[in-house]
């Protein structure tokens, strides 16, 4: 493995499942096969996919709450709990990339670990402890890999985007124009923007109050106040203002607005990502969670226990950009990052393949095209 030995189920005394087994004979009928981790504030998400012509398909993939960043904003550090609860994710993870052979890999840590002052000492042993090397990314790379991710989301007809990820220590903001795309260009990146603002440290700041519409006021305003502060984009400022333009919202947030507007009885990804959704649609999924109370929003269907507690701080972030970059509608999108990441290495090989097979004169392989 690219990023060091993972332990094998054997080796904690397990017998690998059927399953299991069948998914691993049926991966090495796949060719390379590439992997993604992304360690963030709130979740540790994996995905291992192969190549395909229409850029991969999923092999397996795994995602758990961890809250790695609890209490990070009062103490500056990663807490012993926390970190045990992500080491045991990471080392399904690593057990996962392990039985499917995956040589191909990136691992990613964020805001939680990059804002930290023993971040980098907890990667550390991540590494000792799972064999798994984890790289801490910029804040613009977080943004740059999550519009690369769902950027076969956009609408060309528009004339621009905004690409909203809303994680659990930070929100990326990517603007994109999207012009070229009705003469038959790409879109081009715009300027991106990291706030510190995600929504395990926005649930700390702000402890819910029975009184829950100035609560939810009092977010929207810290919120707006933020997203309001950065000028790199003005430039799209006329352009928003016109109203050609749509939202892309990759967020636990976004995708439980979108499932909630289905009333699905059970959250359904196919279902749910790409789905468009009206500024109206937005206000009135959000209009019903805050007539909720935390034990009833558990028992939402595409909510659940574990985001209960942080859905709302989630809407109150996405309603305060649309504040101040409003948009008509926004694009829901259950993917981002883990995404981005699977791209760029086989957009990558497959580069490196054409650079080789030009120089031999070979023609490329069913893998290499």
């Amino acid at each position: 493995m690219a990023d060091g030995a993972a332990p094998s189920a054997a080796a904690h005394g397990r017998r690998r499942p059927r399953r299991a087994k069948a998914a691993a004979k049926g991966s090495r009928k796949t060719g390379t096969l590439y992997g993604a981790l992304d360690l963030g504030t709130n979740n540790c998400r994996l995905l291992i996919a192969a190549a395909d012509k229409n850029g991969f398909r999923v092999v397996d993939s795994y995602s758990q709450i961890v809250r790695l960043g609890e209490g990070l904003g009062s103490s500056g550090v990663l807490r012993e709990s926390a970190m045990e609860r992500a080491l045991a994710a990471l080392r399904v993870c690593a057990r996962k990339l392990k039985r499917q052979r995956v040589r191909r890999m990136r691992c990613v840590a964020t805001q939680a670990c990059r804002a930290a002052g023993n971040g980098a000492e907890f990667l550390a042993k991540v590494h000792e402890v799972t064999g798994l090397r984890l790289q801490t990314i910029s804040t613009e790379q977080e943004a740059r890999l999550a519009l690369r991710g769902c950027a076969n989301l956009l609408d060309p007809s528009c004339d621009a985007a905004l690409v909203v990820d809303i994680g659990g220590g930070s929100t990326e903001l990517s603007w994109v124009d999207l012009r070229p795309a009705a003469k038959g260009g790409r879109p081009i990146p715009g300027p991106c923007v990291s706030l510190p603002i995600g929504v395990v440290n926005m649930a700390e700041r702000f402890p819910e109050s029975a009184d829950r519409g100035p609560w939810f006021a009092a977010m929207r305003a810290f919120v707006r106040e933020q997203v309001g502060g950065f000028t790199g984009a003005d430039a799209f400022v006329r352009v928003f203002r016109e109203g050609a333009v749509h939202g892309i919202g990759t967020s636990g947030a976004v995708t439980s607005l979108g499932g909630l507007h289905l009333n699905l009885p059970r959250y359904i990804r196919s279902r749910v990502d790409g789905l468009w959704l009206s500024r109206r649609d937005v206000e009135e999924a959000t209009a019903r969670l805050l007539a909720k109370n935390l034990a009833e929003r558990a028992c939402e269907p595409c909510i659940g226990k574990e985001r209960a507690d942080l859905v709302l701080a989630g809407c109150a972030i996405l309603a305060a950009i649309d504040d101040v970059w409003p948009t008509p509608r926004i694009r829901v999108a259950d993917r981002g990052l883990r995404e981005g990441l699977l791209l760029g290495m086989i957009g990558a090989d497959r580069r490196r393949a054409r650079h080789r097979h030009k120089r031999t004169g070979k023609k490329a392989g069913a893998n290499d095209r």
